[in-house]
């Protein structure tokens, strides 16, 4: 009789090729956002998720390819790692997500919200890793299984619905409501339109891996979480990569009225003062204009007085 589920081989080969492809996802959206020198925290952040995805690929191949030849003791340390290195991809790609949405916000009261509500995905990320501890430690009868994992139960099961149906929905609002708050161009409503649209696809995919572990689906859980970090990495990139997709420049970027949005630094401001260093000057020459007639009505010690005047106002614009 075929084995019902997936086997350790197929498991490991889905685990590979998913990997793989995230990674490179990943890895092409920095290099475009190298080429464009836009590196931000979003991008820093996504980089970490990636860091965390290829260390979760070498604590499963361990896991799952001849674990007999490691002792005990090193299966569950892998297990532990496998568990927390999740956590760890799916988390960071959030937070990726959540900083992209920020990059596009101007200064004011949503940008302080979307802050917030970053301390909040940092602290349910410190909360799921506590209570993977606190419910495998208290529990310790799966250490002495051949292949250790850890029964998690119906309360990390209902903890990961709550965490990611909250954040997932959260994610499709708040860009959502950012295009009705701040005026967008064409790359910037792309950016955003993919965001709202695969964040979904994380939803659906978080909650088969809640329901193995509710349901103590065992290789199942094990291949739901591998489909899980990889969609969530890729979901993260994709609000830079669908824009390079369409050839969007990064001069589309910019909105025809500069505001201090999109990236990190000081190039739109610097255009801004430069604008207004051309109005002043141009303000200097008016007045220069309409004085000359009453200066040449004067008398030669009242015209020595007036260019006095004028060079001292001159040095206070300079």
């Amino acid at each position: 009789m075929p084995p019902l589920g997936p086997t350790l081989q197929q498991a490991e080969v889905a685990d590979i090729t998913l990997t793989v492809v995230a990674v490179l996802v990943t890895t092409f959206r920095l290099c475009i956002r190298m080429q464009q020198k836009r590196l931000g925290i979003d991008d820093a952040w996504v980089a970490l998720g990636m860091i965390f995805d290829f260390l979760l690929l070498i604590s499963d191949c361990l896991y799952l390819q001849d674990y007999e030849r490691y002792p005990q003791s090193t299966r569950i340390a892998l297990y532990y790692m496998i568990a927390q290195f999740f956590y760890g991809v799916v988390w960071s790609s959030r937070l990726s997500m959540l900083f992209t949405i920020v990059r596009l916000t101007i200064p004011g009261t949503f940008r302080r919200f979307l802050l917030c509500a970053i301390g909040t995905f940092g602290a349910i990320w410190a909360l799921l890793f506590a209570q993977l501890w606190w419910i495998c430690e208290t529990q310790p009868d799966w250490k002495k299984q051949p292949h250790p994992q850890c029964d998690l139960g119906r309360r990390v099961a209902i903890t990961q619905i709550i965490t990611d149906v909250l954040a997932d929905c959260f994610l499709i609002i708040a860009p959502f409501s950012l295009m009705y708050r701040v005026r967008l161009s064409k790359s910037q409503k792309v950016r955003i339109l993919s965001v709202f649209s695969t964040s979904a696809i994380t939803t659906i995919v978080s909650l088969t891996h809640a329901y193995y572990i509710f349901t103590g689906g065992g290789l199942k859980e094990v291949m739901a979480a591998i489909f899980e970090v990889s969609i969530s990495l890729i979901v993260a990139n994709l609000s830079v990569v669908v824009a390079f997709i369409f050839r969007l420049s990064s001069d589309d970027d910019l909105p025809s009225n500069p505001t201090p949005i999109i990236t990190f630094g000081a190039q739109h401001r610097t255009r801004m003062a430069a604008t207004r260093v051309v109005v002043e000057t141009t303000t200097i020459v008016l007045e220069d204009l309409s004085e000359s007639r009453l200066r040449s009505m004067k008398t030669s010690d009242d015209e020595v007085t007036l260019n006095n005047r004028e060079r001292k106002q001159t040095k206070e614009w300079c």
